[in-house]
């Protein structure tokens, strides 16, 4: 006669069983989790450029700066509504460049 298996090897069998699973899906989870993150930041340029665009802004203003243009840098700061460029609203970096751009460096 076929011996009958215990109820609670059963259980712990199907919770191991479960256990491995979840792992499993947890790994998928956060694999899809990371890819979509991923996708999200290249589907909304604001949030790469803001990051990029503030190291060149400070870059191109560090820049002008050394070639005499610090007034007209917090002049144009201002214009924008900051004091610094911390401050500044990153939707705002583009137009600031471009107004920087056109300063000629002092010779």
């Amino acid at each position: 006669m076929p011996e009958t298996p215990n109820p609670i090897s059963l259980v712990a069998a199907d919770i191991q069983q479960l256990s491995t699973s979840l792992g499993m899906l947890a790994v998928f989870l956060n694999s899809e989790s990371s890819s979509l993150e991923k996708q999200e930041k290249a589907a909304d340029p604001a949030i790469e450029a803001s990051t990029i665009a503030l190291e060149q802004v400070r870059a191109v203003l560090a820049e002008k700066s050394r070639a005499g243009h610090t007034a007209e840098i917090r002049a144009l700061l201002q214009k924008y509504g900051a004091d610094r460029l911390s401050q500044l609203d990153p939707a705002n970096y583009k137009a600031l460049l471009a107004d920087v751009e056109v300063l000629k460096d002092a010779t």
